[in-house]
């Protein structure tokens, strides 16, 4: 998949791209393909790392470890602001992919407490996603980031689901305004809405 039309990348330029779908709509797969041309590729996963705990985790993070090329790297860690905005910046070579937003926030919100309603949990998560803003957009990477879009799915039961949901919902709004483009993908179809 190539990115289309205006605000295409130029080299030496920052290009932020984030790529929304609900769950198996083909979002990773989308992030991917636009990547797919490029010899090196940082490939940043957010979740946590499988074990035998989680069959259905470690199922997943197989398939899409077996989808990478070998040429890629492989970064698994939270700390997104070092990988977005490196120093020295003559580091940048290339692109980076975000998989995916969704698990960086919900392991940043299990972190810091806030599930628990630990004191200054609220306060760290919005500065931790105040940061993650700051270095998106100082990046001066090509960068891709998959999200889940989570505003047309069903309304959660619990208020840990709400919070969930609205926390993640502002991120993506957030992101996708400081985006050159913005990708949805239904059912395995990507549409560009930015």
């Amino acid at each position: 998949m190539m990115l289309l039309g205006r605000n295409r990348p130029r080299r030496g330029r920052p290009f932020r791209v984030l790529v929304l779908g609900g769950a198996r709509s083909g979002k990773s797969v989308t992030a991917e393909r636009m990547l797919a041309g490029h010899d090196r590729v940082d490939y940043v996963a957010t979740g946590a790392v499988p074990d035998d705990a989680d069959p259905a985790w470690a199922a997943r993070v197989n398939a899409h470890r077996q989808r990478r090329p070998a040429r890629w790297t492989t970064l698994e860690t939270r700390d997104l602001a070092p990988v977005l905005t490196p120093s020295p910046p003559e580091r940048i070579v290339a692109p980076v992919l975000v998989e995916c937003l969704s698990t960086w926030l919900a392991g940043v919100m299990d972190d810091l407490g806030v599930w628990e309603g630990r004191d200054g949990a609220d306060g760290e998560l919005a500065s931790r996603v105040d940061g993650l803003l700051d270095a998106w957009r100082a990046t001066r990477r090509h960068v891709v980031a998959v999200s889940n879009e989570v505003g047309s799915g069903v309304v959660p039961a619990t208020s840990s689901g709400v919070r969930y949901r609205d926390e993640l919902g502002a991120l993506n709004a957030r992101i996708a305004a400081e985006c050159e483009q913005a990708w949805y993908c239904v059912a395995g179809i990507p549409r560009r809405i930015k």
